[in-house]
């Protein structure tokens, strides 16, 4: 399969020194902020091994991607109070694509890089209520304040899709569908990329439309 290039997005990481006891030294936090920018600057490619992260979800469990293997695993960035994110909850097709998906024993593991005091922020007990009040259906709600996992993958909207195969191996990155727009009622002629790309993956088939453009709120990251 042709490996295929999401535009890479740089970040400028601002460090920050505390006078708390049993911090990092200047020279650990300085190499710390290299190795994340240096990380944030590499490509993810289609077709090439998803990036590893360890994450902990709305219940305070740990997950980390290799524990699905065997799995095909979608991720889906999200901010509740975007209204591209909106869109797709409140018509419930976002709820319909994960219970299609899962139903298939996909994972699906919705994501909050939100920062504090950001749009879309959320506690864990906040994440459980609108997984609830929305009739969700994630395998997961993975929180993601420090935005680590987001700048890993170069999330930059909300939504902003990934499905990843069984071996582990990125298949499909990019928007939700082909309409990007507010309105509910594009939903029903749109083309779905997510629905497309998790039956392909699921088939054993390429993906026809492997890479395409997110849309969206920006993810709203930390400084």
């Amino acid at each position: 399969m042709k490996t295929q290039l999401i535009t890479a997005s740089f970040f400028v990481f601002t460090l920050v020194l505390t006078g708390c006891e049993n911090s990092p030294t200047v020279s650990q936090k300085t190499s710390s902020v290299l190795e994340n920018a240096a990380t944030a600057a590499t490509p993810v490619r289609v077709g090439s091994p998803a990036p590893e992260f360890t994450a902990t979800d709305s219940n305070g469990k740990s997950h980390k991607l290799s524990d699905f293997k065997g799995k095909t695993v979608v991720l889906e960035w999200t901010n509740h109070q975007c209204p591209f994110v909106r869109k797709h909850y409140e018509s419930n097709n976002m709820q319909q694509l994960q219970k299609a998906a899962t139903t298939k024993g996909v994972v699906w593991l919705s994501i909050i890089s939100s920062a504090r005091g950001q749009q879309g922020y959320v506690t864990p007990q906040e994440a459980n209520q609108l997984t609830k009040s929305r009739n969700a259906n994630p395998t997961a709600v993975l929180l993601d304040p420090s935005g680590q996992i987001g700048r890993l993958y170069q999330a930059r909207t909300t939504p902003h899709m990934f499905v990843i195969d069984s071996k582990g191996v990125l298949q499909y990155a990019g928007a939700i569908d082909d309409k990007p727009s507010t309105n509910t009622a594009d939903i029903k002629s749109s083309k779905n990329y997510i629905s497309d790309a998790v039956n392909s993956v699921l088939q054993g088939k390429a993906v026809a439309n492997s890479t395409t453009q997110p849309y969206g709120c920006s993810v709203k990251y930390g400084s």
